[in-house]
């Protein structure tokens, strides 16, 4: 779908250059994780950009892992949620896009606040279970890094869906092995995650092209035939750390760093100009 690769690639310049801007954030789980977005928002879920904070009738998407704020921000600006010319204030002083997404801000598109890792996943549960008392047919998803399952508080979500059969509920895992620190092999080694989740009670698929934006799309909609069938679904995604940037990919170094005016240059040639910058 040359359209959504489109996309995906002026995603990745919003995200060079916003982070590049400000001296702050995390461009490399934003970079590696834009092929989902586009994949989501642009072709997958059912949503508004009016935005209607209640989400009638409407998909919802959690971050759980809010740093990766940028990816978020750029996704919804080119959405239709709010100028994109608003994208130039990131982390700036009294923006609505701060560097871990905030409801106080009322930034729309952004329904929970998710600074702390490990909490999205019960909040996923909590919106799905909604829809389930409401009598409607649609479909939570949520993000969470690999890092992030180091929390304890992920576990005991993930037992909590799959007794209650909450089976409108799609979490997907970005598993690209790296987090602040370093792998996540040598920081806390998350071992089988397909055994794991299915131990867990989980319906799991695996994506390993999750750079790939036509086999993420295609990885969404096989999770969509599972859903209402009693079990909750995970979609375990391979990405690379920095994905689209050629020094920034696979390793953490680009977790949490700004690239200089140099390095910016080198990033936005490899990221040419599809749908006009900010």
């Amino acid at each position: 779908m040359a359209e959504l690769k489109d996309i995906a690639t002026q995603i990745r310049r919003d995200i060079v250059r916003m982070v590049h801007g400000v001296q702050s954030g995390h461009p490399g789980g934003s970079l590696g994780c834009t092929d989902y977005f586009t994949a989501l928002y642009f072709k997958v879920m059912n949503h508004d950009p009016k935005f209607n904070m209640d989400a009638t009738n409407e998909d919802v998407f959690v971050l759980s892992n809010g740093h990766i704020s940028p990816v978020f921000y750029s996704t919804l600006a080119r959405s239709g949620y709010f100028p994109i010319e608003e994208l130039k204030t990131f982390r700036r002083l009294n923006t609505r896009l701060q560097g871990h997404p905030a409801t106080h801000e009322h930034l729309p598109g952004v329904r929970i606040a998710s600074g702390s890792l490990g909490q999205g996943m019960s909040v996923a549960i909590g919106a799905a279970l909604t829809k389930r008392l409401n009598g409607e047919k649609n479909i939570v998803y949520s993000l969470h890094g690999d890092g992030e399952l180091e929390e304890g508080q992920i576990w005991e979500a993930a037992m909590a869906a799959a007794h209650h059969k909450v089976d409108n509920l799609i979490s997907t895992i970005d598993w690209n092995g790296q987090q602040i620190d370093g792998p996540t092999v040598k920081v806390m080694n998350v071992g089988d995650l397909d055994a794991k989740f299915k131990a867990f009670g989980w319906e799991v698929l695996h994506l390993d092209k999750g750079n790939d934006v036509d086999e993420v799309v295609a990885a969404l909609e096989k999770a969509k035939t599972f859903v209402g069938k009693g079990k909750p679904i995970v979609i375990l995604m391979k990405t690379a750390m920095g994905k689209g940037v050629d020094f920034m990919e696979g390793g953490h170094e680009w977790h949490g760093i700004a690239p200089n005016d140099e390095q910016l240059a080198k990033a936005l040639a490899q990221l040419p100009e599809t749908l006009g910058d900010y």
